[in-house]
């Protein structure tokens, strides 16, 4: 009897490969020429990396030579958080650097602002940045602040008040960076709606290949006037080193398609994200969903059963045919209490058994229906060792 496929239900850690990205990749790894070479060769690869440039600006409503690609979405935070940011007018450098406590690892540990200028600004319990926090944060004496602040938190699905913050933020002469790895592809993701400076990407979230992200600017007066890698004077002197051509096609292709399907996916994930959320509950009544409370991803479901670890859940998982999460990626493996449920002031013990459900363009009714059947029967041996413990 044939075994049956797994079921991937990690999004938002890595999305599958769309066939469209795989295909601009093949084509692109037969490019010989450097894009900044003059000659027809060079020429033609300079087209195709042009193209996924205004492909990428487009799902963002930017402008495409406000794009810097970088090799990952961690690469451009690590490029976007410095205190040289030129704003237009000459008033100097940033002084401070506020990130909300939810913030990815790659904004919290790599950001190049002084230690001692960097402060946190605290989440509410139900997960979203506090903005009277901010508000005085932004008020205190100590020279102009960027403000970093993820449109969407990766472990849990919950939505930033975004415009709300940019708002608070230019009051105050500050400027905002915005982490839009989750949202981007997944729900409405622009600079006018969201009102923010600059704007952080990730290929491989989105159906891309890994290996490929992007920082996008507003407008042409913001810009890095302190490139973290220099050379040759690639991406406009932001971003040194010949450009991953295959990786950044892939990534345009797939900004392409997620951008024209993206208020039909979002209501298609929505629906198959809360028939998982009435299969927990059906098996577990008293498991707890982190941001059942607060706007979310359409994707992304993260609950906890009170009683069962994180790591026996996810292990169980697995071993029945299902990828799931105990949160970020991002952790070389490890599974640990998460700080963004410790930042909205959730109990320890609950804390450790958050599992991360998170879907995308491959997922279908049938895996949430093979979910369903199977949940329960996962769970049971669990709670039944811990009762007679």
């Amino acid at each position: 009897m044939k075994e049956r496929e797994r079921i991937y239900f990690d999004y938002n850690a890595t999305a599958p490969l769309r066939p469209t990205a795989r295909e601009k990749m093949a084509a692109a790894l037969e490019l010989i020429g450097n894009p900044s070479s003059v000659h027809s060769e060079g020429r033609a690869a300079r087209l195709a990396l042009e193209t996924a440039r205004a492909e990428v600006a487009a799902l963002v409503g930017g402008r495409p030579r406000n794009v810097t690609f970088a090799a990952s979405g961690t690469e451009a935070a690590n490029l976007a958080l410095t205190p040289q940011i030129e704003s237009g007018g000459a008033r100097g450098p940033l002084a401070r650097l506020i990130v909300s406590g939810g913030e990815h690892a790659c904004v919290l540990r790599g950001h190049r602002f002084a230690p001692e200028s960097v402060e946190t600004a605290p989440l509410d319990a139900k997960g979203r940045i506090d903005l009277d926090a901010l508000k005085a944060a932004l008020g205190r004496a100590g020279g102009r602040a960027a403000l970093a602040l993820q449109a969407a938190n990766n472990e849990t699905g919950i939505l930033q008040p975004v415009a709300e913050a940019a708002a608070l933020v230019h009051e105050a002469d500050g400027v905002l960076i915005c982490d839009a790895v989750q949202l981007a592809g997944r729900g409405r993701c622009d600079f006018t709606g969201l009102g923010v400076d600059f704007l952080l990407l990730s290929a491989h979230k989105l159906g891309g290949p890994k290996g490929a992200g992007a920082l996008v600017a507003a407008s042409e007066a913001l810009r890095i006037a302190d490139p973290l890698l220099r050379g040759g004077g690639q991406e406009r002197g932001l971003r040194a080193g010949t450009e991953n051509v295959a990786a950044i096609a892939g990534f345009g292709a797939a900004a392409l398609a997620a951008q024209s399907e993206i208020d039909a996916e979002a209501a298609r994930l929505a629906a198959l994200r809360d028939a998982l959320e009435r299969h927990v509950l059906e098996a577990a009544p008293d498991a707890v969903v982190f941001g059942a409370g607060a706007a979310r991803l359409p994707n992304t479901l993260c609950f906890a059963v009170p009683g069962v670890g994180a790591e026996t859940l996810v292990i169980g998982l697995d071993l029945a045919g299902f990828a799931v999460s105990s949160g970020s990626a991002c952790s070389s493996g490890k599974v640990a209490r998460s700080h963004v449920l410790t930042a909205m002031g959730v109990e320890p013990g609950l804390a450790a058994g958050a599992v991360r459900l998170s879907l995308g363009w491959a997922s279908t009714e049938e895996e949430v229906a093979r979910f369903g059947e199977a949940f329960g029967r996962i769970l049971a041996p669990m709670r039944r060792g811990r009762n007679a413990a």
